[in-house]
């Protein structure tokens, strides 16, 4: 009897779904070097935000940071950048009181066990490719490590099931304006970048000969399609730093 299979426990069945609703992006126009982190996500919704998001944001930051700068203005660039790292950090500082707020609970009120999960952890090396790109992995850490504070307070009903989900998807949100704003600056430079190309086009044409300049830094048609249609990044100034795609 002591063999007795009770419950059936995952054996990575739910990292394979998850993994197979990978955005699919294209990394072959992306010649940087990257650093190569160790990463484990435990909960669901850690390696789902992962997997759907992280590597997206680096295609969006890497066109922004490096191909876009070639062809645009730098200060402009410059904005884009500080107004996604600004969007990171408050992310960050969300989540880290979160945590405190958890811990400080679970002192109070005498818990001292954690609930875990009976799935298999994703365990990835990550390539992370820039400073923004970083600071968005920690910010998919701390996620992932308030989760199953969360969950463990629900159930000792320190917490009610409605103020968890209201908690979680608040900042749910907030993780996922980060890859939504690189999404839509991306796609408003490339809108730029294009219409720098028509103008210099028509103006060589119209003088009679010369080359046609291209742009050797447009995005290939697959990562194009990852970046949406919003064009946030054609504002200027504080409405720049303050536009996202929702």
């Amino acid at each position: 009897m002591a063999n007795v299979e009770i419950v059936k426990v995952d054996q990575g069945g739910a990292n394979a779904r998850i993994l197979a609703r990978e955005v699919k992006v294209d990394f072959r126009r992306v010649e940087a070097a990257s650093l190569k982190i160790a990463t484990r996500f435990s909960s669901a919704e850690g390696k789902r935000m992962f997997v759907r998001m992280f590597n997206t944001l680096q295609l969006n930051m890497h066109f922004i940071s490096v191909i876009a700068r070639t062809r645009l203005d730098h200060e402009d660039i410059g904005k884009i950048e500080a107004a996604l790292r600004g969007r990171i950090e408050a992310a960050a500082a969300s989540l880290n009181e979160a945590i405190d707020g958890a811990e400080a609970l679970f002192k109070a009120h005498g818990i001292t066990s954690l609930a875990s999960y009976d799935t298999v952890p994703l365990d990835v090396d990550v390539r992370v490719l820039s400073s923004n790109s970083r600071r968005f992995l920690e910010v998919l850490v701390k996620l992932d490590q308030l989760m199953p504070l969360l969950q463990t307070l629900e159930i000792h009903e320190v917490v009610s099931a409605q103020a968890v989900d209201t908690q979680r998807a608040g900042l749910k949100r907030q993780v996922r304006d980060i890859a939504n704003g690189a999404r839509s600056f991306a796609t408003g430079l490339r809108r730029r970048m294009n219409a720098l190309d028509a103008r210099a086009e028509t103006s060589t044409n119209s003088d009679g000969g010369g080359d046609v300049v291209e742009s050797s830094q447009a995005m290939p048609a697959d990562s194009a399609a990852a970046m949406g249609a919003d064009s946030a990044a054609e504002l200027s100034g504080s409405a720049m730093i303050e536009s996202s795609a929702q």
